[in-house]
Formats: structure tokens, sequence, C-alpha cells
């Protein structure tokens, strides 16, 4: 399954930016730098250039709201960060493999539910595989 992943991945880094603009926060440049050097030298030279979206206040205040509301649990305020992050700024799509936080199917809809209840419209929480479909 990780290679699969892994694969989909790539196959999905080698098309995004033809179909999609893609965004990135400090908190994933941080989280690419993490772990063996090598491997995140690759990472970072990947997200090299990529316009990042800034921490503010407001993605700031709905992440802990996420959190209040149990969205997300209060072990995970980075999650909660990224997800608001990426509804504040309006984007379309959150593509992560964190199935136990944000694409499982009940950590989507609990957080789809949070977001709307905030007054937000949400992004599509979803994996490259997802959004490979019918484009490979």
């Amino acid at each position: 399954m990780i290679a699969a992943r892994q694969l989909w991945t790539s196959e999905w880094w080698a098309c995004a930016s033809q179909s999609w603009t893609i965004r990135v926060s400090d908190l994933v440049l941080e989280e690419a730098s993490r772990g063996d050097a090598r491997a995140a030298a690759l990472r970072l030279e990947a997200l090299r250039g990529l316009e990042t979206l800034p921490i503010t206040p407001e993605a700031q205040a709905l992440a802990m709201r996420l959190i209040d509301l149990q969205a997300l649990p209060p072990t995970e305020p980075e999650d909660a960060l990224h997800v608001a992050l990426a509804t504040v700024a309006g984007a379309h799509y959150i593509v992560t493999w964190n199935f136990a936080h944000l694409v499982g199917p009940d950590a989507k809809l609990k957080l789809l539910d949070a977001l709307r209840a905030c007054g937000f419209y949400p992004p599509l929480l979803t994996t490259p595989e997802e959004l490979l479909e019918g484009r490979i």
C-alpha cells in the first residue's frame, strides 16, 4: 500500500500543476524537512517555488474552533491548522493521505460539518489517487 501511494503521489505531482494551483503552508514545509536528510531535500525541492499560505489569526482561530467542536482531536493542532489555512484561503481541495484525521470517511464528515457550522465553504478533502481518477 505504501508503494502504491508513493506511485500515485508521484503521478499526481507530475500532472498537478497542469490542472490546479498548488499552494502549501509553512507547516507543510516544516513537515517536509523532517526525517531522512536526503528524502527531506527531495521533498523540499519538489515544493520549491510554490505559493505559501500565511498563518493568519483567522486561520488560527478556526483551527482552535475545529478542535473545540471535536472535528479534530486536541492532540492534532497541526492538522487543524492545515485545514483552517486551506479553508480560509478558499482552497478547493486539501490533498493528503491522512486517513486518521482528514480523509477517512468519519473524519471527513466531522470536518466538513464543523467547517460549515463555522460559516465556511469547505474544501474537498481528498487523496492524490482520487484526483488522478480519469486523468491517467
